[in-house]
């Protein structure tokens, strides 16, 4: 990616390299995510499950944050889950995604252990996040157009409101008779920290 870019916020401000390892199964999934900046400004690496049933699924996700970055890590230590130094964040979150059934996808999040999530007095802030997304297509372009929002302040933002939208578009490029390259671009706009970002980026 040329640019991790996650609900409206920056993290890194450099191209990032984001592996993935899962196993999944009779509705379940199980596996890594991670992003590496390639300037070594952050990393991030997230273990996740999730059950899917008629389109709608249940995930936990644990976001483990190696050195300082945004959110801020106090603690390097994979293992230490003190609630006042720990690098991990746990969110629990639903989703609804059946593009069968109809063309919008709703998600809704929120953080319910972790460091990063704490305010000035040491108490969870239980910072959530919302978002709406209708996927169409254009000709041989799949699109998705997203708002994102919060309900208060917290990780995302100063205060409630909308703090992620833009469009996202995927196209594969056909390289070879054999292989095809997964592209997309996206425009993203964060209207509280009135910045606009235009992402890059490549599945190999």
């Amino acid at each position: 990616m040329s640019r991790y870019i996650w609900r409206g916020l920056d993290y890194g401000s450099s191209p990032s390299i984001q592996p993935t390892l899962s196993v999944s199964g009779a509705g379940f999934e199980l596996g890594y995510w991670g992003a590496i900046s390639t300037l070594g400004t952050y990393s991030e690496v997230d273990l996740y499950a999730k059950y899917t049933f008629s389109g709608v699924s249940v995930i936990a996700t644990d976001y483990f944050f190696p050195g300082d970055a945004i959110p801020e890590a106090k603690s390097q230590k994979y293992f230490n889950w003190e609630k006042e130094t720990t690098g991990h964040l746990i969110e629990g979150a639903v989703q609804y995604k059946n593009p069968d059934v109809m063309p919008f996808s709703v998600l809704a999040g929120v953080f319910v252990y972790g460091a990063g999530d704490l305010n000035e007095e040491g108490n969870q802030k239980y910072s959530s996040y919302f978002e709406l997304t209708y996927s169409g297509k254009l000709a041989e372009n799949n699109f998705d157009i997203f708002v994102g929002g919060t309900a208060s302040e917290g990780l995302y933002g100063s205060s409630a409101g909308v703090v992620n939208v833009g469009i996202t578009a995927y196209r594969g490029i056909k390289l070879t008779n054999d292989f095809t390259l997964p592209l997309k671009a996206s425009v993203i706009a964060n209207p509280q920290t009135s910045n606009i970002h235009f992402v890059l980026g490549i599945t190999l």
